[in-house]
């Protein structure tokens, strides 16, 4: 074994839980170090105060007095909170979350100096925007970029620095972030639900878009993790033969959960406390060291910001409980990945989740309205809807038997299904009374009671609807919701104006009353949606072949999915909608394809370097053990030692075979990847890396993994499955 190795097990078995001695309720810690609407009314002015509630509920514009006034509360708040430092807290399209930190500190001459932070200060920031990805917007000489306040997600203190949520832009104005384009998505989705609301309750004036996010992860012992470079490096294991027990029990999930773990979770929640994260459910997943943790649903920009802020403050927490947090979507083979189950729905200001049915037929046709197009909006756009969730780390898990596939489908469940059925053979044109009524009683009116059994579910449906929500299942762990909110609220909002338009087109062209208007148009929608939506199961071939007669798209690999980000719809959906112009939609592909390309060009040469570096020496070292021995056998034994060795010289052959293809594999694999470096073509580089280089990984592994099974285990110099997946 080797000495890191062995430290690192040694360490990891006298590991102790660290647990916080908790005294507070979570209600008293929750929003502690938020600069919420209770600390506003303690530290602002009441003007200033109901400005930001304003800009909160209405987006209306702060104007420069009021942001001075807000500017010195958030500094006196902060201050007394122990904060030293001001950032503006963004989300450039890295992927990870960036600050830049202030001091509240101004000389003022005579060796004198003040804590300051001003209105100027709070609202805008330029902060260095070329080294960021920016998909060609900006050259890398040009670089100023502007941060600017978002009010509608509270400040907040993270450590002694106080963080202020901001969008990201480009010195001339396009959206260099995840937030800003959200926002967008979120005003369109507002704006044309709003309008399609009036149909059923004048009294609405604003529908917001709700988020639950369900984040899963492993956690990895640190010293175990840092033996092995694949997991620093990539945030996954490239090499590593399955342990003999795996999850095939289902003993780990809803399971007790381990000491260790417990004193993690436990931390962490206090930390969300404090910070207004709303976290509520903790639990053992399916895969062995897998966990999941979910909160409260929010208002869907908040909750995207708790999701990011989450991911910081995970590998924070772990590191006083000496894990690492592998949020990577694939980091073991052989188990379950994991996921970010996107809940989303859709609420009124009235108090009314849209989809969810009431108890009239008035507002059970409200229910049916949203529900049905939405259902529509997922049909239409489904490609779109798959690129979203788009990433090299993400490939690996879609279709995996453990996640849904490539192709976009919807499970609404087998009652439902016949209430829509029923909807489809309304009559064409103006309905008699008999059939309103038997419409609005027997089919609409019993939508609740169908809702209260319908409790099936379908792991292998990437988009369910399960009750009140829409749970977009396909999402990979490691991404920002901020990218599937902006489509699927952009395409929701889309499909609701189109909604509109054509039934104020039946209701002024055809003279056609409300009612009759709205179920003569989800009547066509019901049937043109028909494609999308399965009950079945999604890992099935029959169902691959099945939805290809449909004509749905089975996008597999990332540069696949992502071609559709180009495509005169999508770049004319986002503009209509004023979401993002054709500069911010293909420069987003670009670099969601640079980065494709990236992480790969970064696997290849971690394995390569693992392969040749780490097992080939330990396997020629295994190898030359063995060879002593079957000399030393034929110096006792003389010409009878072919029979005594026979094994031996069987594993010294093998071991020459794996070494041979593993740097045969290795040679090949670097002569193709210095190709298609070279390929200036974004697209080529990319779809070279993915048929060419990718495939190489596993044959290199399968290798690799047989020598780990042949070489004496004290040599083996990477941490072993088995130690990292059941050591805690």
């Amino acid at each position: 074994m080797s000495t890191l190795r062995f430290y690192a097990l040694k360490a990891s078995l006298n590991r102790k839980p660290k647990f916080l001695d908790e005294t507070e309720r979570r209600s008293e810690l929750f929003g502690r170090h938020v600069f919420n609407e209770t600390a506003m009314r303690q530290y602002l002015t009441k003007s200033a105060l109901l400005r930001i509630i304003e800009a909160k509920d209405k987006g209306t514009k702060i104007d420069r007095l009021t942001a001075e006034h807000v500017a010195t509360g958030m500094k006196e708040w902060a201050v007394s909170k122990g904060a030293t430092h001001y950032t503006h807290w963004f989300q450039p399209l890295t992927g990870a979350t960036a600050e830049k930190h202030d001091a509240f500190f101004e000389t003022i001459g005579d060796g004198l100096a003040i804590e300051k932070f001003d209105g100027s200060q709070l609202v805008q920031q330029e902060p260095d925007a070329s080294s960021f990805p920016s998909g060609g917007i900006r050259n890398t000489f040009e670089a100023r970029g502007y941060t600017a306040w978002d009010p509608t997600s509270p400040a907040f203190i993270l450590g002694t620095t106080l963080c202020i949520p901001t969008v990201f832009v480009s010195y001339t104005g396009e959206a260099l972030d995840f937030k800003t384009p959200l926002l967008r998505a979120l005003h369109a989705v507002d704006n044309a639900a709003v309008a399609v609301c009036k149909y059923f309750d004048k009294n609405v004036k604003k529908v917001s878009a709700s988020l639950g996010w369900e984040q899963e992860y492993f956690l990895v012992d640190n010293d175990l993790a840092k033996s092995r470079p694949d997991l620093v490096l990539t945030g996954r294991t490239l090499l590593g033969h399955s342990p003999a027990k795996g999850q095939q029990l289902d003993d780990h999930y809803f399971g007790s959960i381990p000491s260790r773990a417990m004193a993690y979770m436990r931390d962490l929640e206090h930390q969300c406390m404090l910070l207004g994260i709303p976290v509520k459910t903790r639990h053992n997943e399916v895969a062995p060291n897998q966990f999941e943790l979910a909160p409260i649903y929010e208002e869907a920009n908040l909750a995207v910001d708790h999701n990011s802020l989450l991911m910081d403050v995970m590998q924070k927490v772990a590191r006083r409980h000496e894990f690492i947090v592998l949020l990577h979507e694939k980091p073991f083979a052989g188990v379950n990945g994991s996921g970010k189950h996107n809940n989303w729905s859709l609420s009124t200001d009235t108090g009314v989740n849209l989809l969810s049915p009431g108890k009239t037929p008035m507002s059970n046709l409200q229910f049916l309205t949203f529900f049905v197009n939405t259902i529509k909006a997922v049909q239409t756009y489904e490609e779109l809807l798959r690129a979203s969730i788009a990433s090299a780390s993400n490939d690996h898990r879609l279709g995996a038997n453990e996640a849904p596939p490539a192709i976009i489908s919807v499970f609404i469940g087998e009652q439902l299904t016949k209430v829509l059925e029923e909807l489809a053979t309304v009559t064409k044109g103006k309905l008699s009374p008999e059939e309103k009524t038997d419409l609005k009683l027997n089919v609409v009116g019993k939508i609740p009671e169908i809702l209260l059994d319908n409790t099936d579910r379908n792991r292998t449906s990437p988009f369910a609807f399960t009750g009140n929500k829409f749970e977009f299942r396909a999402v990979g762990s490691k991404a920002n919701c901020a990218n599937p909110m902006t489509v699927l609220n952009s395409i929701v909002a889309k499909q609701l104006l189109d909604f509109k338009l054509e039934v104020d087109t039946l209701i002024k062209d055809k003279g056609m009353k409300k009612d009759d208007a709205i179920f003569n148009v989800l009547r066509e929608y019901i049937k043109t949606s028909k494609a999308i939506l399965f009950e079945g199961n999604g890992y099935s071939e029959a169902w691959e072949k099945e939805a290809k007669k449909r004509g749905l798209s089975n996008n597999k690999t990332t540069p696949d999915a992502l071609k559709v980000k180009i495509s005169t719809e999508a770049i004319e959906l986002f503009e209509s909608l004023g979401v993002m112009n054709k500069i911010e939609s293909q420069a987003r592909y670009e670099i969601e394809m640079e980065e494709y390309v990236m992480h790969l060009q970064i696997e290849s040469r971690v394995i390569g370097d693992i392969a040749r570096n780490h097992v080939v020496p330990t396997a020629v070292r295994y190898q030359n053990i063995l060879i002593d021995n079957v000399m030393g056998l034929k110096s006792i034994y003389g010409n009878k030692y072919m029979a005594l060795a026979k094994e031996q010289l069987s594993l010294i052959e093998q071991i020459s075979s794996h070494i041979e293809a593993i740097n045969s594999l290795v040679t090949t694999m670097t002569e193709a990847r210095k190709k298609f470096n070279a390929e200036k073509n974004i697209d080529k580089r990319a779809k070279g890396y993915c048929e060419n280089i990718k495939p190489s990984f596993e044959d290199i592994r399968y290798h690799c993994d047989k020598l780990e099974l042949m070489i004496d285990d004290e040599l083996w110099p990477l941490t072993k499955y088995r130690e990292l997946l059941f050591t805690n």
